[in-house]
């Protein structure tokens, strides 16, 4: 691993550390229009809502936002990159911006966090991997159930130019993040393995899986119990949830994790459940009270905010944490034993 993850290791095994909040919900705040989205930039389409490809034409609010979390507790800092993969841009005609996007995005976290940095308190930079909205392990088409619109090794390919942009801008670790398809997870793991061979050192990985139903799976099936034995063998930094539903229903899930991850546990919910219009109306004490519940517990490492989530909650969050004792990694499990487990089911 770098000397960057053994300082998260070593953060981690003393104190419950603090992630970043939703980059959505901060950039919806700014009320942009399309001319503010595309800045003093020339683009063939309209670029209102792509919230990434601020990175290149409104780098100062990008900057503000990360230093705002920042200010607000946070220990990790997140690249705005959610959506930086040429599946994505393509929605924008951006697909020949994904290197310079990457790079910038990375570079604008990296001097945020470097800015707060104190040999006390070091912040970190994970480098944002969404999933796309391609998957791997289902079909689009319900009269094709063998159709696949991108295959294994086109999504890697496509992971690894974001990849390398993120590494190249100076991220500290990877964050393959709200991961519903598990094989598309795995694309990525392997563009991350590759990255690592063609710099001669391992790329830290943290992976988020997202749960799309009460059932306790995600879109591709798997339990937490099934996704953690699927990419267990990348040796991920962490490994955890993110999105899915607000803290209250997602406590099982990370306990089950948590149960058997022999590393780090990360977990930033949404904001509740959203309502009829779409918005999330559960406020920063109502979350950080649920998510002191997790502390009690001791099921988490890192805990941060997803989906409506904004600087109070981050806020909220930093200071439940004060003082919670950090939850320490089981030893590591046997193959034969993960393969016998049961899969977890939510309760409603």
């Amino acid at each position: 691993m770098t000397e960057a993850a053994d300082r998260l290791r070593a953060a981690a095994a003393e104190r419950v550390l603090v992630m970043d909040g939703a980059w959505g919900t901060a950039i919806q705040n700014y009320a942009l229009d399309e001319a503010g989205y595309r800045g003093s930039r020339e683009f063939a389409m309209d670029q209102k809502g792509n919230n990434d490809i601020l990175c290149l034409t409104e780098p100062e609010i990008v900057e503000e936002i990360s230093a705002s979390y920042i200010a607000a507790g946070a220990d990790i800092v997140s690249t705005n990159t959610f959506s930086s993969t040429t599946i994505s841009q393509a929605d924008y005609g951006n697909e020949a911006l994904v290197r310079e996007l990457n790079i910038a995005a990375a570079k604008l976290a990296r001097h945020a966090a470097d800015t707060a940095s104190t040999p006390d308190k070091p912040r970190f930079v994970a480098g944002a991997i969404g999933p796309t909205n391609k998957t791997l392990s289902l079909s689009p088409n319900v009269e094709d159930p063998g159709f696949r619109e991108v295959d294994f090794d086109q999504m890697k390919g496509i992971y690894g130019e974001q990849i390398d942009g993120l590494l190249e801008g100076g991220v500290d670790f990877l964050l393959v993040e709200t991961i519903f398809d598990t094989l598309n997870a795995k694309a990525a793991i392997m563009a991350a393995l590759e990255a690592g061979e063609a710099r001669g050192q391992a790329v830290p990985l943290i992976l988020s899986m997202t749960i799309t139903d009460m059932s306790g799976r995600n879109l591709s099936g798997h339990s937490v119990e099934g996704f953690w034995a699927a990419v267990r063998h990348a040796d991920p930094l962490a490994v955890g949830l993110n999105c899915s539903f607000g803290a209250d229903k997602l406590r099982p899930a990370v306990a089950a994790l948590s149960a058997i991850a022999d590393t780090l546990v990360i977990a930033y919910p949404n904001a509740g459940l959203p309502n009829d219009l779409g918005e999330y109306d559960e406020t920063a004490a109502e979350t950080a009270a649920q998510v002191s519940k997790w502390l009690d517990q001791g099921i988490v490492n890192i805990v941060g905010g997803c989906c409506g989530t904004t600087t109070d909650h981050i806020r909220a969050l930093a200071e439940v944490a004060k003082g919670a004792t950090p939850r320490v990694p089981p030893a590591r499990a046997t193959k034969t034993v993960l393969a016998g487990l049961e899969p977890m089911t939510i309760a409603a």
